[in-house]
C-alpha cells in the first residue's frame, strides 16, 4: 500500500477547519486551484469524498469529520513539539496567537508584551480583535481574553488584568437636555448607545446590580455598534448613554466630557483573563506570553495599565 503524502492530509485539514478553499490557501501560502487538486487527488486517492462544496461554504462529509478527528489534534501534537524544540537554541522563538477584544490589547496585552517582544526578537504575536466568543480550539487559537466570570471551566484561567466594573455615562451636553437616570428603570426613557453581539447577532442587555439584586435592563436608541470605541466616540457626541467597562471610558470621564450614573448599580467583578486549554508541554514562547500578562502583587481595581 503507497505511503499517504502528508502535506496533502494537511491541506485536507486546513480546509476542514477553515471551511473554506480560500481561506485554507492563504493559511498555506498555496493558490486555490492548487489546493482544491491537491483534495481532489486526496478523495481519488482514498475513493471517498471528503469534503461537501456549494458555492458558498466547504464542509466536511462523515468520512472527512472522522478523518479530521482523527488527524486535526496529531498536527497540533506536532506543531506543538516543534514549538517545544525551540527551547534548545539560544533564544525561544515562535507565534502566539491570542483572539481579545480591542480594549484589552490596547490597555492590557500591548503594554504588557511590549517589553518582551524587544527582549526576544524571535517571538512573534498575532492577534485576533473579535467580539464573538472564539472556540480557540476548533481555530487554533494558542490563547483568548475574556472576563473571568465567562470561561469554560474545562479552561486554564490567568488573571491578566485588575478587577473591573460597568459604567454608564453620557455627555454633559444629553444630560443638560435629559434628566439623569436614578435607577437602571429609567433608561427605557432614554437615548442609549446599544451594542450588538456579532455571536448571536442580538444587543447586549445591559446588566446591572446593588446589594446582591441582578437587574437586565433592554435599552433603545438612535445608533448601534458592534464594537466599543465607537459607542464612546457616540457618548462623546451626545448621541445617548453607553454602557462599557469603566475603563474604556477614559481619560473622558477625568477631564468631565463624560459623566458617570447609576454608579450604585455597577459593583466591581473579576477582570480581564487570559485561557487556554491544559497542553502537557505549552513551548518557551507560549510560557513567555503567560509569564508577562499573568497579575502579580497588588494592583489598582479600576485603573487600567497604560504604556
Amino acid at each position: 500500500m503507497p505511503r499517504r503524502n502528508l502535506n496533502d492530509l494537511y491541506a485536507f485539514v486546513m480546509v476542514a477547519r477553515e471551511g473554506s478553499f480560500t481561506r485554507a490557501a492563504a493559511r498555506l501560502g498555496v493558490t486555490q486551484s492548487a489546493l482544491s487538486q491537491t483534495i481532489r487527488n486526496l478523495e481519488t486517492q482514498l475513493d471517498i469524498r471528503l469534503l461537501t462544496r456549494t458555492t458558498r461554504s466547504v464542509s466536511a462529509t462523515a468520512a472527512g469529520e472522522r478523518l479530521l478527528r482523527t488527524l486535526g489534534f496529531r498536527f497540533d501534537e506536532i506543531e506543538a513539539e516543534l514549538d517545544a524544540l525551540t527551547e534548545l537554541r539560544d533564544k525561544p522563538a515562535g507565534t502566539v496567537r491570542i483572539t481579545c477584544v480591542d480594549d484589552v490589547l490596547r490597555t492590557v496585552l500591548l503594554p504588557k508584551l511590549t517589553p518582551l517582544l524587544r527582549e526576544y526578537p524571535d517571538i512573534a504575536v498575532e492577534f485576533d480583535v473579535n467580539y464573538g466568543f472564539r472556540d480557540i480550539v476548533a481555530d487554533r487559537f494558542d490563547a483568548g481574553v475574556r472576563l473571568g466570570e465567562s470561561i469554560d471551566k474545562d479552561m486554564i484561567a490567568v488573571p491578566i488584568g485588575p478587577e473591573m466594573r460597568m459604567a454608564a455615562a453620557a455627555s454633559a451636553d444629553y444630560f443638560d437636555h435629559h434628566p439623569p437616570p436614578r435607577t437602571p428603570h429609567d433608561l427605557t426613557d432614554h437615548h442609549c448607545i446599544n451594542l450588538r453581539f456579532p455571536t448571536h447577532g442580538g444587543f447586549y442587555v445591559w446588566e446591572f446590580e446593588r446589594e446582591g439584586r441582578a437587574l437586565n435592563v433592554r435599552v433603545d436608541g438612535q445608533v448601534a455598534f458592534n464594537s466599543s470605541p465607537p459607542i464612546v466616540d457616540a457618548a462623546l457626541r451626545g448621541l445617548g448613554i453607553a454602557f462599557l467597562p469603566e475603563q474604556e471610558f477614559y481619560p473622558h470621564l477625568e477631564n468631565g466630557r463624560l459623566l458617570k450614573v447609576l454608579e450604585d448599580w455597577c459593583p466591581p467583578f473579576a477582570g480581564y483573563h487570559l485561557y487556554y486549554p491544559s497542553r502537557r508541554q505549552p513551548s518557551p514562547a507560549f510560557s513567555l506570553v503567560v509569564d508577562a500578562l499573568r497579575v502579580r502583587g497588588p494592583v489598582d481595581r479600576h485603573r487600567p495599565t497604560r504604556q
